[in-house]
C-alpha cells in the first residue's frame, strides 16, 4: 500500500463510487506518474478520508476505503510573522511536521507584502506536502492578517515565541501532554516589538523560550512544531 502514488481530490469529484478527474489531475497520473488503465492508486480529500481507487481514463473507480491514522493527536495551529524570504519551504516542512492550520501574519517589522497568487502557492505547496508525507489532512492556510487580528481566530493554550528576556522554555508546556488543542505564535526578522508582546500576553498568550540561542524566522516554527511533535507522539511510537 505504501507503494501506491496519492493524489489529493476535493469531495465533489466523487460520485456513485466514481471520482472524476481533472485535466490536471489526469495528465498528472498519466504522464508524470507513468500510470495505465486498471493501474491502483490512493485518493485524499485532505479532510481525512483515503480510498484506494484504479484508473479507469478520465475516471477512476473507488474500490474500498482506507483507514490510516497519521495526524498528529494534539491540533496546532501556528501564526507566523512572514519572513522576508523562505516561506515557501516553511509551509512545506511544517506541512510534513503535522501543522493543522497556519495563520500567516503581518507585524510591525514584517517587510513580505504577499500577493493572491502567493497564497496560491503556499495552498499548492501544502497540498504536495501532504500528500508526500502521507498526512490525513491538507492543514488550512488563512489569508496573511495584522497580527492583533489572529487573537480572536484561536483557542487556549497559546503561546509566543519571545527571543529575549527570562520566558520559560515552551518545553515546560509540553511534558506531559495534556491539550488537544495548542497555538503558537513566531516572530518576524528582529522579533516581535515590545507593543506587540504586551498586546499578546494581554490576549492571554503566554511568552515561551525556544532556547538560548536566536532563531530565524524562518527557523523558529519549524523547532516549535518539532517540539509538539517530538512530546505528543514519544508516547505512541514503538
Amino acid at each position: 500500500m505504501n507503494q501506491l502514488q496519492r493524489i489529493t481530490i476535493s469531495p465533489d469529484q466523487i460520485e456513485n463510487q466514481k471520482i472524476t478527474l481533472t485535466s490536471e489531475q489526469y495528465h498528472y497520473l498519466i504522464r508524470v506518474l507513468r500510470l495505465q488503465k486498471s493501474d491502483r492508486f490512493i485518493a485524499m480529500n485532505g479532510q481525512g478520508q483515503w480510498w484506494l481507487a484504479k484508473l479507469l481514463g478520465q475516471q477512476a473507480e473507488i474500490i474500498e476505503p482506507i483507514a490510516i491514522h497519521t495526524e498528529l493527536p494534539i491540533s496546532v495551529t501556528l501564526i507566523i510573522a512572514l519572513p522576508k524570504n523562505g516561506f515557501d519551504e516553511v509551509v512545506k516542512q511544517i506541512t510534513e511536521l503535522g501543522v493543522t492550520k497556519i495563520i500567516p501574519v503581518i507585524s510591525d517589522r514584517t517587510i513580505l507584502k504577499p500577493s493572491p497568487q502567493k497564497i496560491d502557492r503556499w495552498r499548492r505547496i501544502a497540498n504536495e506536502a501532504a500528500e508526500q508525507s502521507e498526512r490525513q489532512i491538507v492543514p488550512e492556510i488563512r489569508e496573511p492578517i495584522p497580527f492583533k487580528n489572529s487573537f480572536s481566530l484561536v483557542n487556549q493554550p497559546k503561546y509566543i515565541c519571545y527571543a529575549r528576556g527570562n520566558s520559560p522554555h515552551l518545553l515546560n508546556y509540553l511534558i506531559p501532554p495534556s491539550n488537544t488543542a495548542i497555538t503558537i505564535a513566531t516572530g518576524p526578522e528582529g522579533g516581535w516589538t515590545e507593543k506587540e508582546i504586551q498586546e499578546a500576553i494581554a490576549a492571554e498568550f503566554q511568552t515561551v523560550s525556544l532556547g538560548k540561542r536566536i532563531l530565524t524566522a524562518t527557523l523558529a516554527p519549524i523547532v516549535a512544531l518539532s517540539l509538539v511533535t517530538a512530546t505528543t507522539e514519544m508516547g505512541s511510537i514503538k
